[in-house]
This record gives C-alpha cells, sequence and structure tokens, in this order.
C-alpha cells in the first residue's frame, strides 16, 4: 500500500512516498481502509518533532512511527477475532495525537482507542475535519465553568481549534470576539462570531472591551499582552507553551494571586471529546470548516509546506483516492 514515510525529524523534504506492507490486525484490532484524513498543527509537530518535548512521546532519536498522521476517517475492512462492537462495511472516525500511521491508505486500531462511527450524514471528508481541532477545542472549553452571557476573544478564529471554538463557545451562549484577517469574516460570522477584528489592521490586544476569557488558538499572543483585556478574575488559555515555555509554569504561578491567571488546555479523552463533537453534529450546531485547498497523498510535501505556513483556514482535507 501507499504511505506517507519518513526515518528522521525535519522538514517537509524528510518525507517521500513508499510502497510498505498493508498491515494485519491484531485479535482486538480494526483495518481501516482510509478514505480522508488532514495534515494539521499536530502532523506537523510531529514531523518537526517540535517544541523537542514532543520526542518523549514520539521517539527521542528518530520517528516510532515512519508513517504520518494523526486522524482518518474510513471504512472498516476486516476485524480482529475478539472485536466485538464494530463490523466490516462501518464507516468509522478516529484520533491519536501520538500519531496513528493514517497518511497511508490502510491503517489498524484498536476498537476500544478513539474510534467511532461516522457522525450521521456527514462525508468522510467532514468527519476527518472534526476531530483534530475540535479536540484541542473541547480541552480549551471542559478547563473552565462557561456561564451564559459571558466574553471571550478567540485569537485564530480561523484555524482547526479557534474556528471550534467558536462555534464550542456559542453553543454555551458565549459572547465571542473573533480575531482574524477581514477576508475571512463572513465565514467566522457564519460560525457565530459576534465580533470581528483584523489582526493585519489593528492589535486586538488593545481592544476596550473587557473578557472573561482570552483564547489563544495559534498560540501567538502571551498572557502579558492580553491581561489587560481580561476581567479581575479572568482567565488566559493558549494553545501553545509561548515564546519562553512560560504557559507551563504560569498555570502554578498565577492563581496564587486570586486574580487574572493562566490555564494550560492539557488534551485528555479524545473518545470524550469527539462523542460530545458527534452529538453537536448529528444536533446540527456544528460544522467543520474546511480549508479551499485539498490534496492527494501524492502531494504530501506540498500540503505539509502548505499547512507549516500558517496561512490555511480551517482543516486541510488529504484524500487517498
Amino acid at each position: 500500500m501507499k504511505a506517507a514515510y519518513h526515518i528522521k525529524y525535519g522538514s517537509p523534504e524528510v518525507l517521500s512516498m513508499k510502497e510498505i506492507e498493508k498491515p494485519v490486525p491484531k485479535a482486538h484490532e480494526l483495518l481501516i481502509q482510509v478514505h480522508a484524513t488532514t495534515v494539521n498543527r499536530t502532523d506537523c509537530a510531529i514531523l518537526g518533532a517540535q517544541p523537542f518535548v514532543m520526542r518523549f512521546f514520539t521517539g527521542l532519536f528518530k520517528p516510532q512511527l515512519p508513517v504520518t498522521g494523526t486522524d482518518f476517517a474510513g471504512s472498516v475492512e476486516s476485524v480482529g477475532s475478539k472485536v466485538g462492537r464494530l463490523k466490516v462495511g462501518d464507516k468509522v472516525w478516529g484520533f491519536n495525537d501520538q500519531g496513528m500511521s493514517s497518511h497511508a491508505e490502510y491503517l489498524t486500531i484498536a476498537e476500544n482507542q478513539a474510534v467511532l462511527p461516522l457522525p450521521k450524514g456527514f462525508t468522510y471528508a467532514q468527519a476527518a475535519a472534526s476531530v483534530e481541532g475540535a479536540h484541542y477545542a473541547n480541552n480549551f472549553i471542559n478547563k473552565v465553568k462557561l456561564q451564559v452571557g459571558q466574553k471571550a476573544v478567540v485569537n485564530g478564529a480561523t484555524g482547526a481549534i479557534g474556528s471550534a471554538l467558536v462555534q464550542l463557545l456559542k453553543y454555551h451562549h458565549i459572547f465571542v470576539t473573533a480575531v482574524c484577517k477581514s477576508e475571512h469574516f463572513e465565514k467566522v460570522k457564519a460560525l457565530g462570531a459576534d465580533k470581528l477584528i483584523d489582526y493585519t489592521k489593528e492589535d486586538f490586544t488593545r481592544d476596550t472591551d473587557e473578557y472573561d476569557y482570552v483564547m489563544d488558538a495559534v498560540g501567538k499572543s502571551t498572557f502579558f499582552k492580553c491581561k489587560r483585556l481580561l476581567h479581575k478574575k479572568g482567565i488566559y488559555i493558549s494553545s501553545e507553551l509561548g515564546p519562553y515555555n512560560q504557559n507551563m509554569l504560569l498555570p502554578i504561578i498565577t492563581p496564587l494571586s486570586g486574580g487574572k491567571k493562566v490555564i494550560f488546555p492539557l488534551p485528555i479523552s479524545i473518545k470524550k471529546s469527539m462523542e460530545f463533537i458527534r452529538d453537536l453534529i448529528e444536533e446540527g450546531k456544528f460544522t467543520p470548516l474546511i480549508d479551499e485547498k485539498q490534496y492527494h497523498i501524492a502531494q504530501i510535501k506540498e500540503v505539509f509546506t502548505y499547512v507549516s505556513s500558517g496561512q490555511k483556514v480551517g482543516n486541510v482535507i488529504l484524500s487517498m483516492h
């Protein structure tokens, strides 16, 4: 089968297309024919092993998994002898933020891992676009106690995480100020944003409104720059560690003052996130934002280069066929 392959960490240039052996499912595993996947920020972080801490999960000196890819949507081709929940022919989607070799025509995954039936009415591409960013966004939301009528800033509202965050906040009846380029205002407004700021024209940290939350979905701000936006008990959350890895330390220090504080959105419980997002999808309350550019597996270097550029809008789909 065809697969995107790398034997060392680095830029997209370390990737190549390779013909490898089709995997065989073990007793508790499913063999999945991959129809759609994404190339996302997690994939890029794993490819380059950046930040360095990634290596403790993906391989200290070289990748443990030579085939890239963290999410998928596809169909069950065969099942192991002890599989009971899913069956051949089922349409499924899944995610593993430490890698699952999904940039390939086939993969295996244990039935008890984060793999669920496809949301009703969704295509493979829509499902693949509803997991990585949505999972991280849900782990912003589940770290705080949202109250109806609160206000939040979402920096990077056109990213996979940011576009999901806007929708999850609106689900909880939060007033959302979305930060993105003006050319994407209509797309973000359609997701539910109440107020829009074009970061290329004005500094969102100079906004005169006061907020309960600043949620940086691209990690390009800092707590100290955004502190003035927060009310006295306001919370700052970023998807990144920060320029000096301070977002791991500040959640320990800032609560001691009893005022404005930082929370780190440690991503846990992938399956719970997927179940929550699936329910929202089937209630018509979540729609993934999908980039206009779509790629075939043969374009693997090109798509990683595009995603790494930071110019993507929402989720970038990679098709196998």
